[in-house]
């Protein structure tokens, strides 16, 4: 399921893939095994050799028992007689077996965050496994030991609907007696989190837990532990804590022999609670880890006397320090922020998140760290003692995500901007795709997630991940009639009001199509498509009908949409976040785009009236579009930048219009001349001076939609921009993560605005997918990259010398680049093996190659 041996995973869907490497070029055939044991003594499924089994994915037809553990092994065969083999494991979960164990919670107050502890012996014990779910977030130890590198367990999912249960090997850590113990948090559970400074008790006024422990014995017989009443519970040191908030850590109420057997004195009874949220489920989410840490940082000493370190990283996580015996009842406050501001420490941009962690000694040394809460962060500020900056490790937390993409140029600046969208991607895959790691807001707005997907699964690994997102998006879905939340989860507060009674805004709403479509397009598995089929089904259904009720004109103009966000065209409202293009034009222009991909993934599954009917939808609405918006010879009556890009990538015009809209655009793009260029009579400098003004709808597909119309010079004349607004500008500006506003620090260096500004926002990093597919030049032709076009497209200009990327495809390593010779370019490309490509040069030189490396000369 696009995890390495999983324990205690959802397995309803099994899929199994793999990579294969050879000296050969095609595959002769692949044979896959699931066996009881890991000598595969006793097999249970052999799929025989066949030639139709691929890595990408398969599917295999065997019925799964719940917590019981499956070895697998694939062999594959090459056309030339080599041969390879490989096995691996993974764990059921409970599927669908009921639980015994029952939630529980603590007697005292609902506020503070406890300890839970249960007691076992461990005599005759061969194996033993936990199931647990801990709500708001739990830590698991045993024994005195944390149990696994996990953290903010088990992630922010949709509560009311289903609740993520994981499992647990408790084998290493068995003693004679023992203890296993649960360290819980407000998190998003309970904390104050959403909207408007947040709401607390969200989903529940007190925290809880549940925890089966299944023990093995060595007779073979099994034995179960459940949490009930006679489980233990008492106050944590953490005697404040939420997401928005930070931490509150009182070390002189530590026990360090909490989590160990022994003395219950202290200790109060839990109480038994019922479960009034969704049914508990083996887990989706892949879990959170630290990553990278950065040590080493520098020491600030700002002009208002503050001590600030510097990490020179952006980033979601936490900062662990090393803390010297100091007198009890010290207090050491860290405090998280993003930038500096006149040489001081500044955080106004965080609204109403206190952001910060204070540790109160208990007089004896201690490493310390946060547990239920994560800052968005590259400085911070210690108060309570001068701190010595080799005691200080920033640790980056996010979800396991192998890195699957790079990206390297002659150009030290554009480089830097590849790293900030990856560390803007890092930064906000914590469980869900969120918008900003570090305000009172960090949430899984579905605008940001849609218009970031394909650069996302260029990136990294991604599809454990978002098939997890999809869970939560298809049930909050449902209720909706098929419309889709502008955040998913959904923060449903009792009482609430304002934003979260709405829903369904254009190019937000359209991850439920896009999302999936994009899955599939890189991953390949066609299975994983048919379970988010019904969110992609659900969401044109809700268009259609908007549509309805409003006249079936196969137009959408109704409703709120966010439309064009943050562009900078509505000259009329400078200071609106909402751009000049029409938001009703766009909702239609989506409505044809997200029903075209529904009636592809139709025709991929099989639904064929589906996909007859999605077609002639879709048919109706480009003709409507057509009628309504622009005239017969093309010119469109919106005029922006967005209203052009959004016609050409997403096809809106007959092809014969297609030429009216690029000159258009173009004249849009160079509209901005300086006073000096006037002062020369408006000659046009070479390159042609260009200026973007879209927002989060025309940014993602501005360099696409000009380099499918034959445009590279103008696609890399804003790629490559230094000025403002443009990438490298905020690069410039000191950026290692991208930004909300294009104009998000000033060139003083001051903040623009503090209401709605994040130094770590994704979204328009998604320019990274052209520098793949268009700089670079690698496109898939078949799902998940078994079939590749190799198109590159230096920059006709020569401003850049060379680029080279690399892509770790669900099918194999690609590798390709080109770069400048004295006589013209040199182009390579890596093929893994069993795949193909169709090459494509400058020149237009075209060829077919197989697994291998090639160089080609122009």
């Amino acid at each position: 399921n696009h995890l390495e041996n999983p324990l205690g995973f959802e397995t309803e869907l099994l899929t199994l893939s793999w990579v294969a490497e050879s000296s050969g070029r095609k595959k002769a055939g692949a044979r896959v095994e699931i066996a009881a044991d890991p000598a595969f003594e006793e097999v249970l499924y052999d799929s025989g050799m066949r030639l139709d089994i691929d890595g990408v994915a398969f599917h295999p037809e065997i019925s799964l028992s719940p917590r019981t553990r499956y070895y697998w092994r694939v062999t594959e065969t090459a056309a030339d007689g080599d041969a390879g083999s490989a096995s691996a494991w993974f764990e059921t979960g409970k599927r669908d077996e009921p639980w015994t164990a029952g939630w529980i919670a603590a007697p005292f107050d609902r506020e503070t965050p406890p300890l839970m502890k249960g007691l076992f012996s461990g005599k005759g014990v061969k194996s033993a496994r936990a199931y647990v779910c801990g709500l708001g977030s739990y830590e698991l130890y045993m024994n005195g030991e944390k149990v696994s590198d996990e953290l903010l367990a088990p992630g922010h999912h949709s509560y009311d609907f289903w609740l993520q249960a994981a499992a647990y090997d408790l084998t290493p850590y068995l003693q004679a007696e023992n203890a296993v113990g649960l360290m819980l948090f407000p998190a998003w559970y309970k904390g104050r989190f959403g909207f408007d400074g947040g709401y607390t008790d969200i989903y529940g006024d007190r925290m809880r837990a549940i925890c089966e422990i299944h023990l093995t014995m060595e007779d073979g017989s099994e034995r179960v532990v459940n949490s009930d009443e006679k489980w233990l519970c008492k106050p944590s040191p953490a005697v404040k804590s939420a997401i928005y908030y930070g931490e509150d850590y009182d070390a002189r109420a530590y026990d360090p022999d909490w989590a160990k057997p022994g003395s219950a004195e202290g200790w109060e009874n839990a109480v038994t609670v019922e479960n009034d949220l969704g049914a508990l489920h083996d887990r989706f989410s892949p879990p959170v880890r630290v990553h990278e840490t950065f040590g080493d940082p520098e020491l600030i000493r700002t002009p208002k006397g503050e001590y600030v370190l510097d990490f020179k990283q952006n980033m979601a996580g936490w900062v662990e320090f090393d803390l010297p015996e100091l007198a009890p009842g010290t207090e050491v406050r860290l405090s998280y922020s993003e930038v500096m501001q006149d040489g001081c420490f500044y955080r106004d941009n965080l609204r109403t998140a206190e952001a910060q962690y204070t540790y109160i000694s208990d007089g004896r040394p201690a490493h310390v760290r946060p547990h239920g809460t994560f800052y968005g962060f590259r400085f911070v500020r210690v108060e309570g003692l001068e701190p010595d900056p080799k005691d200080f490790t920033a640790c980056a937390l996010y979800s396991d995500m192998p890195e699957t993409g790079r990206i390297e140029t002659s150009d030290p600046l554009l480089n830097r901007f590849f790293q900030n969208a990856v560390w803007g991607q890092k930064s906000n895959f914590v469980d869900v795709p969120t918008d900003c790691p570090q305000r009172d807001e960090r949430m899984g707005w579905t605008g940001d997630a849609q218009i970031f997907a394909g650069t996302a699964c260029f990136n990294m690994y991604t599809p454990a991940f978002y098939a997890k997102f999809m869970e939560d998006l298809m049930r909050e879905q449902r209720p909706l009639d098929g419309g889709v939340p502008f955040v998913v989860p959904v923060i449903k507060p009792k009482g609430s009001a304002g934003m979260l009674g709405q829903h369904s805004s254009t190019a937000w709403g359209d991850v439920a199509c896009v999302l999936p479509w994009a899955l599939y397009r890189y991953y390949g598995d066609k299975e994983l498509l048919r379970r988010h089929y019904p969110a992609m089904k659900g969401w044109v259904h809700y268009m259609y009908t908007q549509d309805e009720k409003d006249g079936g004109k196969r137009l959408w103009q109704t409703g709120f949409h966010f439309a064009d966000w943050l562009a900078l065209d509505n000259y009329k409202e400078p200071q609106s976040p909402v751009g000049a293009t029409d938001s009703y034009y766009i909702a239609s222009a989506y409505y044809y785009y997200s029903t075209t991909l529904a009636a592809k993934a139709a025709r991929v599954l099989g639904e064929e009236a589906d996909a007859a009917k999605y077609e002639k939808l879709a048919g109706e609405i480009k003709a409507a579009i057509w009628k309504e918006y622009f005239t017969e010879t093309g010119r469109c009556a919106i005029d922006t930048q967005t209203a052009r890009v959004v016609a050409l990538y997403f096809g809106l015009l007959p092809p014969e219009m297609e030429k009216r809209q690029m000159d258009d655009l173009l004249g849009l793009l160079r509209q901005k001349l300086s006073f000096a260029e006037m002062k020369e009579g408006m000659k046009e400098p070479w390159p042609p001076r260009v200026s973007l003004t879209t927002g989060f709808v025309g940014t993602p597909y501005l360099c696409p939609a000009l380099s499918q119309q034959g445009d590279d010079l103008d696609a890399y004349s804003l790629l490559l921009k230094t000025d403002y607004p443009s990438w490298l500008y905020e690069v410039g500006m000191g950026a290692t993560t991208v930004w909300e506003r294009w104009n998000s620090v000033n060139p003083d260096g001051h903040i623009s605005s503090t209401g709605m500004n994040s130094l770590n926002h994704y979204a328009y990093g998604s320019i990274v997918e052209w520098m793949y597919r268009y700089m670079c030049g690698l496109n898939e032709t078949a799902p998940g990259f078994k079939a590749v076009r190799f198109q590159p497209r230096p920059d006709p200009e020569g401003r850049l010398d060379w680029a080279k990327m690399e892509y770790d495809s669900a099918a194999g390593k690609y590798a390709c680049g080109w770069e400048k010779t004295g006589s013209g370019y040199t182009y390579t490309l890596t093929v893994p093996f069993d795949c193909a490509a169709e090459v494509i040069l400058p020149s237009g030189r075209t060829e077919t190659v197989g697994a291998g490396t090639y160089r080609f000369a122009e």
